[in-house]
């Protein structure tokens, strides 16, 4: 006699909540859990694109260039005079420093300097705000808008002071009469004081300010180890 052959138990509900799950199973990823799924290529991707970029940059330059304006006004109006004095000797006009140890000429370079220093930081803090991001072209802008500037503000600065021609002015103004020297700038490196001091402070304000590189995020691949329960392993 034969044994009677038992039906086959019926298949179990492979469910995502199935305690019977086996662990590692594709097919799901733990109870109550969506499935894991590769990071985005796109994350991460911060800041316009180059052309938005190059506009902004080219704005900020021209716009740091005509401030130069005000700094070549400001420097006309309050630079010492530099005193001149004008005298025949046998029959020929010269000009001498009416003050010999006046430093009258380290003071036209002195407020150059510390205006250019006060626009440099006032320009710097005014893009950041504005923009609220660095980047390459930014910097460059800065750097030579500055620049630009100053050089805008030194030759405005010379033509509005007194004429270069002092043996005319000489001969207008009379003997020994003082009159005022042309105003010039001694020391050039005073020209590269707002864009030095625009990049430090730009740069600065960037690294403390500035928006912040994303975390990497590591996404694992595949189902989650489980347990024999269907749990994810911790």
């Amino acid at each position: 006699m034969t044994a009677p052959l038992t039906p086959p138990p019926p298949p179990r509900d492979q469910s995502p909540h199935d305690p019977w799950q086996p662990p590692g199973d594709p097919g799901t990823s733990g109870a109550g859990y969506p499935p894991y799924a590769p990071q985005d290529a796109s994350y991460g991707a911060d800041g316009p694109g180059w052309k938005t970029e190059a506009i902004e940059a080219v704005v900020v330059t021209v716009g740091l260039a005509l401030t130069g304006v005000l700094l070549g006004l400001l420097w006309w109006w309050l630079a010492p005079h530099v005193p001149l004095v004008g005298d025949v000797v046998d029959k020929s006009w010269v000009v001498y420093l009416k003050d010999s140890e006046g430093e009258q000429a380290v003071g036209v370079d002195g407020t150059f300097t510390l205006l250019a220093v006060a626009f440099g930081v006032l320009s710097a803090v005014a893009v950041f705000l504005l923009r609220r991001r660095g980047g390459v072209p930014l910097v460059v802008a800065v750097t030579v808008g500055g620049l630009l500037a100053s050089l805008l503000a030194w030759r405005l600065g010379m033509w509005l002071g007194p004429t270069k021609d002092v043996l005319a002015h000489a001969k207008s103004v009379g003997k020994g009469v003082t009159f005022s020297a042309p105003l010039k700038l001694g020391a050039k490196g005073a020209l590269m004081v707002w864009s030095v001091a625009a990049l430090v402070v730009h740069l600065g304000l960037t690294a403390l300010f500035g928006p912040r590189d994303p975390e990497p995020v590591y996404v694992p691949q595949g189902p989650v180890p489980q347990d024999g329960y269907g749990a994810p392993l911790s």
